[in-house]
């Protein structure tokens, strides 16, 4: 439930483009990013992934829970961002490594944070069940009228 709250997926014919959700708390209340880090691990780091010809071989796979980078605000928090669905990841968007900025002004064109391809096979049933903006909107205000 809280990955609602992180990313969203907008969908493309099968390529997912992952961006910072409207309601994400770092494009709420004037926060700034210090720093986006895509070393997962000591072992990962999504700035590997080399991908080649048709079938992109070398893309990293991914789970839905699968961490594509951390993002840090100036304010101390960090918040991680998670893949949200399975797939292939086909780039990520080295530009807001320089330009964090980005990813606050334009974050569903420029501001993207990674893209993903799901398995064919797959790929209806993940954009069948995503949200549309109006179901998106609801749980929002549900949320927050369950908080108030």
């Amino acid at each position: 439930f809280s990955q609602i709250q992180h990313n969203n997926c907008i969908s493309f014919c099968r390529i997912c483009v992952i961006t910072l959700a409207e309601a994400h708390p770092l494009l709420q209340n004037g926060k700034t990013i210090k720093s986006i880090n895509y070393q997962i691990s000591a072992n990962c780091s999504r700035l590997q992934n080399k991908v080649s010809g048709k079938s992109k071989r070398g893309a990293q796979f991914l789970t839905e829970l699968a961490p594509l980078c951390r993002i840090s605000s100036s304010d101390g928090e960090e918040y991680t961002i998670y893949s949200c669905i399975r797939g292939r990841l086909i780039e990520v968007n080295e530009n807001i490594l320089s330009n964090p900025a980005i990813l606050q002004e334009k974050p569903s064109t420029e501001g993207y944070i990674a893209v993903v391809l799901p398995k064919f096979e797959e790929s209806k049933s993940i954009t069948q069940g995503l949200l549309t903006q109006k179901e998106y909107e609801e749980v929002l205000l549900k949320r927050l009228n369950s908080s108030s």
